[in-house]
């Protein structure tokens, strides 16, 4: 199960708890990190649907990457309600370089898994996941 080039095996959590986002909204997010000792993604921290963005980037680390699934709900210009499955890699510049590696290698292997993703974020710091970014790529 795990990827030759990273080690990484993914926990079947991450995978339950994903589907349960998408398909019965019973997360707004979902906070992953990685357990090195482990070598697996393993599910840290689940968001309530009554949680709001702000909540959800108070629970990404400072100074630690982490990947993270964000549902996020919106309106169009065409007054139409509509709803975008964010994937976000934390990857802060403060982190150990040794664990952004990690993360890095091991992104796309995990992303794979989680069938269902509409729209993928990089971010090094707050602003680059500010609500306003995520706005602007969910339309």
């Amino acid at each position: 199960m795990a990827n030759a080039a990273s080690g990484m095996a993914v926990h079947d959590d991450c995978k339950l708890k994903f589907l349960e986002l998408k398909a019965k909204r019973t997360y707004r997010f979902i906070v992953f990190k990685i357990e090195e000792k482990q070598k697996q993604v393993v599910v840290e921290k689940l968001g309530e649907p009554t949680q709001s963005y702000e909540d959800f980037t108070a629970s990404l680390p400072a100074d630690e990457c982490r990947y993270a699934v964000y549902d996020f709900d919106f309106v169009t210009e065409e007054n139409c309600q509509k709803s975008r499955i964010f994937f976000i890699a934390w990857s802060p510049d403060t982190s150990r370089v040794r664990s952004k590696m990690i993360y890095a290698s091991s992104k796309d292997r995990f992303k794979r898994e989680l069938d269902g993703i509409q729209v993928e974020l990089q971010a090094t710091d707050p602003t680059e996941v500010g609500l306003d970014v995520i706005r602007s790529r969910a339309s």
